[in-house]
């Protein structure tokens, strides 16, 4: 198989022998969610489990936030962490612990008790790897779902495109930029992407559910903005409309992006977040997350299905474009 996430289409090959007949899984696997969600009684306990493959620096830290997006996504607090950590036999005790503390810093950063995962030092690999469990919980009625969105909600995304693609590239592949004719300037920027403006979610996701009747949160990860909108649509059933010129690349995203033959659109991009809400609600969700200083843009519309999956610009009405694998995942593959 190629590099990246299982296609679309054998996950849900894979998911479909899954029988579930505990009946506190309120929330079980299934395409575009990204969490479970369980019946602890007066609450549920939501889980996710994330593991960090691509980045190399901040490695631990990338483990805590990605996971606590997912959670923070489905309305609930992301509380526990359990790590477990893979380290190559060239490794240093020292960089073992540099990993290990980033995990404690970003859990500290977020609120989160680390709670317990494994260590080891690994054959058979020649960087590390951080596989991530992040336990939350939420009150049984205030469960956000990815399928929760509403025909003829708006489409709300955080931020900007495509925040944790761009810092990777900075980061794995500053010389090639450099040689491609990136300024230094530009890759510095990208690669201070991951504190500003930041590849967390949980902030955005608190925001939301105060300000407005939130029926659908979903982060952008792997696939980029356009999988995220596919997820959030499949989840619930529907169709999307999106216009593209009110999707927010970020310029250095956009730079890089066009230096190394990629899409923005498909890039890896944690940090944002995609809202779907009523539209008279979207002022008010706008309003509420500018006055914590994040940016939000309303970029199109939740559909009826037999409308299907389009995007607007330019040309007029096109097909959504479709990413089978991430572009991150595709550029690494292709250049070795």
């Amino acid at each position: 198989m190629e590099l990246g996430k299982f296609p679309a289409a054998l996950l849900d090959r894979m998911l479909a022998s899954n029988r579930i007949t505990d009946p506190r899984v309120i929330l079980g696997p299934r395409a575009g969610e990204d969490a479970a969600a369980l019946d602890m009684g007066d609450r549920l306990l939501v889980a996710k489990s994330d593991p960090i493959t691509f980045a190399t620096d901040s490695i631990g830290w990338y483990a805590v936030h990605v996971n606590a997006n997912d959670v923070a996504c489905t309305g609930a607090t992301p509380m526990w962490f359990l790590a477990t950590i893979l380290v190559p036999e060239k490794f240093s005790e020292a960089e073992g612990v540099a990993v290990f503390n980033q995990v404690v810093e970003a859990c500290a950063g977020l609120g989160i008790t680390l709670v317990g995962g494994h260590s080891e030092v690994t054959y058979g690999i020649d960087r590390p790897i951080v596989m991530g469990s992040m336990l939350g919980e939420v009150d049984h009625e205030r469960l956000v779902r990815t399928g929760g969105a509403q025909e003829g909600d708006s489409v709300v995304v955080t931020k900007g495109v495509a925040i944790e693609g761009s810092a990777v590239l900075a980061g794995e592949r500053r010389q090639e930029l450099f040689e491609k004719g990136v300024r230094p300037e530009i890759v510095e920027k990208a690669s201070g992407y991951l504190d500003q403006p930041g590849i967390s979610v949980v902030q955005d996701a608190r925001i939301a559910i105060a300000a407005a009747e939130v029926h659908s949160l979903h982060d952008v990860t792997e696939g980029g903005l356009i999988t995220g909108l596919r997820e959030v649509a499949t989840a619930s059933g529907l169709g999307a409309a999106v216009e593209e010129d009110s999707i927010p690349v970020l310029p250095e995203c956009r730079e890089i992006c066009l230096a190394l033959g990629l899409d923005p659109l498909g890039l890896l991009g944690s940090g944002a977040m995609l809202i779907t809400l009523p539209a008279v609600d979207v002022p008010k969700l706008l309003s509420a997350l500018g006055t914590e200083g994040i940016d939000g843009y309303e970029i199109g519309q939740m559909i009826a299905a037999e409308e299907g999956l389009v995007m607007i610009g330019r040309e007029g009405e096109v097909p959504l474009p479709e990413f089978p694998r991430d572009e991150l995942a595709r550029y690494f593959s292709q250049a070795g």
